[in-house]
């Protein structure tokens, strides 16, 4: 605006709006503002408004110590049932808000910090994971219950069961079961699960107890903690010959009979260096790795120049798989006087 006002003296107001890309009316409308000046008056308060002493006097209502996990509402029909009124429940809040304070009055209880399970397998029968899913019966609203149990290192299939509905007792009795068959020794076993009923329920406890297995559970509403079964479950359900329903119980057994042996024993899965889980499950995963070294070494020897970057090397087994993996904690950076200090 100045700059136009000063060049306009030389050259014109047109001109020096058109060289400094200012619209003309864009200055002639700052002039006048800056001519006559509007003044904002100060708007009156209400008829209907509060005094100031009314003000202070709800707020010390609101604030007082029998009020102050109560919400503004049951203020007002408290002070009401005493023979009081001061102002609506609306002018209660705004009165709060003005001073900062329209938040949730009332004591609220909070859930306890769960802590996050970080759990680490370097071996098979180390780690179990387990859970329950269901599986679409013959008509609507029926279902077939699925309980899968997975060893989290191999990805081998330790038991499995079909029921008609989801049992504390049957959990009890299939995890028993496998763990007598995989001869798990007391403290060597941690069996991983999310919180259903079943997962926490007061026989599978007694149970692990006396097995001497150490259970974890996820934390609340949070998927991710138990990934090893939801990945076996989105693998079972998304093979092609997988049905929509299945007709009977015993068909939803046939079709899980087929389809674990193949999992466990052809299946071969790229969590585990592309081996079966029977392969790594009963230690045969070294002997297989080294048999594919051979055979690309001789390939190589072949036809080097096939090999761009360098010799080829078949998938490795992890040498530790986690659950919800620790996460380092940055280094601090040195202060300017640590990088400044003379070396000694």
């Amino acid at each position: 605006m100045a700059a136009v006002t000063e060049l306009a003296v030389d050259v014109g107001t047109s001109a020096a709006c058109h060289t400094l890309r200012m619209p003309r009316a864009s200055y002639y409308r700052g002039r006048r503002a800056a001519s006559f000046p509007v003044l904002r008056v100060a708007r009156p308060s209400p008829v209907r408004a509060l005094q100031p002493a009314e003000r202070e006097t709800v707020l010390a209502h609101l604030h007082a110590e029998r009020f102050q996990d109560r919400s503004p509402a049951a203020v007002y029909a408290t002070l009401l049932d005493e023979g009081e009124y001061h102002c609506s429940i609306r002018t209660m809040y705004r009165l709060l808000e003005q001073r900062g304070e329209s938040r949730e009055r009332r004591d609220q209880l909070l859930h306890p910090p769960y802590q996050k399970p970080e759990l680490m397998a370097t071996a098979a029968n180390q780690l179990w994971s387990w859970d329950i899913s269901k599986l679409l019966g013959p008509a609507k609203w029926t279902y077939f219950y699925l309980y899968v149990i997975l060893d989290v290192f191999s990805r081998y299939v330790t038991g499995w069961m079909v029921a008609y509905r989801e049992s504390a007792v049957l959990a009890q009795q299939l995890i028993g079961e496998s763990c007598k068959k995989q001869c798990i020794q007391p403290g060597q076993l941690t069996l991983h699960a999310d919180r259903g009923t079943s997962m926490r329920s007061k026989p599978v406890a007694l149970l692990l107890a006396d097995l001497g297995v150490t259970k974890t559970h996820s934390r609340p509403h949070v998927s991710d903690d138990n990934p090893f079964s939801e990945s076996q479950f989105r693998t079972l359900k998304y093979r092609p010959e997988f049905p929509d329903r299945f007709g009977c119980i015993q068909d939803s057994r046939a079709f899980c009979q087929r389809f674990f042996r193949w999992y466990n024993e052809e299946h071969r899965h790229s969590g585990v260096g592309l081996l079966t889980p029977a392969m790594v499950h009963y230690g045969q995963a070294e002997n297989i790795l080294r048999q594919r070294q051979e055979v690309l070494d001789v390939a190589y020897q072949r036809h080097p120049e096939r090999f761009v970057r360098s010799a080829p090397k078949p998938p490795q087994l992890p040498s530790e798989v986690w659950i919800n993996k620790p996460v380092p904690t940055p280094k601090p950076l040195p202060t300017l006087e640590k990088r400044n200090a003379p070396e000694e």
